[in-house]
């Protein structure tokens, strides 16, 4: 079995903590462990690192290896996008990946994950797991329901049929409902919430996506390589528009446990524990007289008074208020911070490179200043600038910097002035980080005046 997971998304219904620069996949919610750090552990007791794939796109790569390496599965493979193309076209190409560069059969289970789901206890999911290979491995589309424990709005329903002794005949998927039929749903008892979770022979998701889905197929190449130049001409389609809503093959397996797709803030207040009034604290907090809300800080003191059913969550740029049950209308205000041009839609104070960090300690008119992480080994690549001056001062670890042609090395408490129009580079030779205050001076600042340089 090969287990595909899927990371390449942006999403924005948890901003302001996730963002496109660092969607929720690689935030550790609640626990120490991000969520595609969880992922990829509760598959490591049924498949080896080897035979695990993911797929992210190339703005993700270098999270995604970190998280590989913290979880000692660095042999994991990498398939990625070229631009994003939902879920159904991604499973294409990790199905061609497995084919062409993993060597596998073409009556190989593939079983598909997401990346950023809270899932206990592991061990009934893992049990979950095998059943639903044994289930793939005879040919059929498998998928897992979730039990509802409520009359959920948010998520879509699968309908279960004819019981199969462990599974049942998938009868139909149903769009996200109202409140009176998610209710009516639960009363009937065969409904399941769609946890986006599938199992499948490669080859038996090639032949549904041939005959539902030929957009797709027809994109499908000899090789990886040519599938993956291709890949953007493959629409934008979930596998469960694409396939999984009109596959004759489908089963679908009960997951009795507890599952969070922490889709929203009202889902994240619910996976927290609570103190004796019903509120979920996380960071620098002080409630009084408050009941069943949720504060979560980051950077400052959040002290609330009185409140009832309220959310509170505090960035370094950012803080969003908000009634609980009102979160689905986060993803309305990134629309319309996008729509104003505002950088904190989709970037953090703080943004992460294959090389380090930067976050930005502030600016004004002629100025900014960063602060940069650079890790062992890795530096900024030669640039210069025709608008700005730089500013550099070390404050810990060995800058090897490189000024024009010459070298010098820089030490905690020195610095150095890099003129515009002068080539200039970044190197980390120590075994730890090197940290470095950044001051820029200029008339212009934006980001299309860094002029990147061949060495």
């Amino acid at each position: 079995m090969k287990v595909i997971i899927l990371a390449g998304g942006g999403g924005t219904r948890l901003f302001p903590l996730s963002r496109k620069c660092m969607p929720k996949q690689f935030l550790a919610i609640d626990q120490d462990k991000t969520l595609l750090a969880e992922t990829i552990e509760r598959f490591k007791n049924l498949v080896k690192p080897e035979d695990i794939v993911i797929v992210t796109n190339q703005e993700y790569i270098h999270h995604v290896k970190s998280e590989l390496a913290l979880c000692g599965a660095s042999e994991a493979h990498i398939v990625v996008e070229t631009e994003p193309r939902n879920t159904a076209p991604a499973i294409a190409l990790a199905a061609q990946y497995c084919l062409d560069e993993l060597g596998c059969a073409k009556d190989e289970v593939m079983f598909i994950s997401t990346s950023d789901h809270i899932i206990r206890p592991v061990v009934v999911f893992q049990n979950a797991v095998t059943k639903a290979a044994e289930f793939a491995s005879k040919g059929n589309f498998v998928t897992f329901g979730v039990k509802p424990t409520k009359p959920e709005t948010g998520f879509g329903y699968i309908e279960a049929g004819e019981d199969l002794h462990g599974a049942y005949k998938t009868s139909a998927f149903k769009e996200k409902p109202d409140l009176e039929t998610a209710k009516a749903y639960l009363a009937k008892g065969n409904y399941y919430w769609n946890s986006g979770l599938f199992a499948f022979r490669v080859d038996v998701y090639q032949n549904e996506i041939r005959q539902y889905a030929p957009d797709i197929h027809k994109e499908l190449k000899a090789t990886y390589a040519e599938t993956a130049a291709n890949f953007s001409n493959m629409p934008n389609i979930s596998i469960d528009y694409a396939v999984a809503e009109k596959s004759k093959l489908g089963v679908t397996i009960p997951l009795n446990l507890y599952w969070n797709d922490v889709g929203s803030w009202d889902a994240i207040y619910d996976v927290l524990d609570k103190d004796d009034f019903g509120n979920a604290l996380q960071g620098d907090c002080l409630p009084i007289d408050c009941s069943n809300s949720l504060m979560l800080g980051q950077s400052r003191l959040i002290a609330g008074i009185g409140l009832d059913n309220i959310m509170v969550v505090e960035t370094s740029d950012v803080i969003l208020v908000a009634q609980k049950g009102e979160s689905q209308k986060v993803k309305d205000l990134v629309d319309i911070l996008k729509a104003r041009g505002r950088k904190e839609a989709t970037e953090h104070t703080t943004m992460y490179f294959p090389w380090g960090s930067a976050t930005s300690l502030g600016g004004g008119r002629g100025y900014k200043m960063k602060r940069l992480v650079i890790n062992s080994g890795e530096g900024l690549a030669t640039r210069m600038h025709y608008h700005r001056s730089v500013h550099w001062i070390v404050t810990q670890g060995t800058a090897e910097v490189t000024i024009g042609d010459a070298v010098q090395m820089l030490h905690s408490n020195e610095s150095v002035f890099i003129p515009m129009t002068t080539k200039y580079g970044l190197q980390n030779p120590g075994k730890m980080s090197l940290v470095v205050i950044e001051v820029e001076n200029g008339e212009y600042l934006e980001d299309d005046d860094v002029v990147l340089l061949k060495q």
